[in-house]
């Protein structure tokens, strides 16, 4: 018979093996608890470990995920002296191959809740190739821009209709091609809009394609329209399906809320049609805008590319109206090496208009994707004025023109700079 106990679980001399899941963690322990037992307890319970010693008839000590580091953390707001990084290493035999929530219930799972911690955050992961080649990752990536779009060499371009909510279908569909005549490339559903009584689902994706073909007929150049197919599960796998009969090119699931067994599944799906997939991620700041405390946005794009979405809201960096966190790393980590798996093009949105259009690329680059709402519908000659005073900026900003002096050959442009200037909206 094997005995485990808590002490089984930390060895600072332990060197992970290239095939575990490495994850670091931001620690505070619980009261009357040193940090070392506060790292036992967290790679216990997030492997096979309990609150009680345990005599076992097998040997499992295979299994047992090793907390091999502690750190001092650096201070963060809201938190506490005593902090520490811990780093945990998870055998690749604790994990379902290609099961994500599987793998987060180990490490992101009763973890956060445990006394043996006061706050607990999820910082970052070290993916191990077999874990990570489970996944199938993205289909297309940064490539989405050239093989769905015409938009090489700079940023695709989107927009959703604001109200985000409440247009009628025809409203919204007008609003679509005014974006794309005015140069976008994409119109994209907000978060909160599916399937509801003032723009059903169906009817939707029917009038906005059909205003995309017309866009398409009248500028020559390739438009794409994300629709949200957010629901529960098999009605997502129904509504790919359907945007895929009506000839659409984009889904768009708002992947934290839908939940990544879901999104697994339309990932299948939308292989099966040659869909591409646009990430949005409400409910995040649930999880990450507490520095001290939940999983990291860097995880949870992380967890977004292993699922295979193409394209993400990764933030503006200090620009717009959202928080954001650490928008760079998180850009350069989705734009790298990870054992084969594509890469994913980061989408800059949240409160910007075409005066940030320069301090926002030399903030995270023209590697991206930009999403503007307000900035676009907002302008006072209307969507397609929007447009278009968008597009200039972009274009402008990547031929290192000052948008002063572009704005003299495009008044849209002017009345834009007029009316919003260079300043991030609150």
């Amino acid at each position: 018979m094997t005995g485990i106990q808590y002490d089984d679980f930390l060895d600072l001399d332990h060197e992970p093996a290239d095939s575990d899941l490495v994850c670091s963690f931001y620690v505070e322990p619980g009261e009357d608890m040193d940090v070392e037992s506060a790292a036992a307890r967290v790679a216990s319970e997030s492997s096979n470990g309990t609150w009680a010693a345990l005599d076992v008839e097998a040997d499992v000590s295979r299994l047992s995920a090793v907390a091999c580091g502690i750190d001092e953390a650096a201070p963060r707001e809201g938190g506490g002296e005593a902090a520490h990084e811990v780093t945990v290493a998870y055998p690749e035999e604790l994990f379902e191959p290609g099961s994500l929530p599987q793998v987060l219930s180990c490490i992101a799972g009763n973890i956060m809740g445990m006394k043996a911690v006061d706050r607990i955050r999820l910082d970052d992961c070290d993916w191990p190739a077999g874990l990570a080649t489970s996944f199938p990752g993205p289909q297309y990536g940064r490539d989405v821009r050239t093989e769905l779009l015409d938009a090489a060499g700079r940023p695709f371009l989107a927009t959703v209709p604001k109200p985000k909510v409440g247009l009628p279908t025809d409203v919204h569909a007008q609003v679509g091609y005014d974006a794309w005549i005015g140069g976008l490339d994409l119109l994209k559903d907000d978060e909160n809009l599916t399937d509801q009584s003032f723009n059903a689902f169906r009817d939707r994706v029917d009038e906005s394609l059909a205003a995309r073909d017309r866009a398409e007929d009248e500028t020559g150049e390739t438009k794409g329209y994300l629709i949200n197919v957010t629901a529960p599960a098999t009605e997502m796998l129904d509504r790919v399906d359907y945007v895929a009969a009506q000839d659409g090119d984009f889904v768009m699931v708002d992947v934290v809320t839908a939940g990544w067994g879901a999104l697994q599944s339309v990932r299948d799906r939308c292989e099966d049609h040659g869909l591409a997939i646009h990430a949005h991620r409400a409910m995040h700041a649930a999880f990450d805008r507490v520095p001290t405390h939940g999983v990291s946005m860097r995880c949870i794009a992380q967890f977004s590319r292993l699922a295979g979405v193409d394209h993400i809201h990764t933030g503006t960096a200090d620009l717009g109206k959202l928080e954001n966190e650490d928008t760079v790393g998180i850009n350069e980590w989705l734009g790298s090496e990870l054992h084969g798996l594509t890469d994913v093009l980061p989408v800059a949105s949240g409160g910007l208009h075409p005066g940030l259009i320069p301090a926002l690329f030399d903030a995270v680059g023209t590697d991206v994707g930009v999403q503007v709402g307000g900035g676009v519908h907002g302008h006072p000659d209307g969507t397609e004025a929007g447009a278009r005073a968008f597009r200039a900026a972009v274009e402008a900003a990547i031929e290192g023109e000052p948008l002063e002096r572009r704005a003299e050959s495009v008044p849209e442009l002017a009345v834009a700079l007029e009316k919003w200037g260079t300043e991030t909206p609150r």
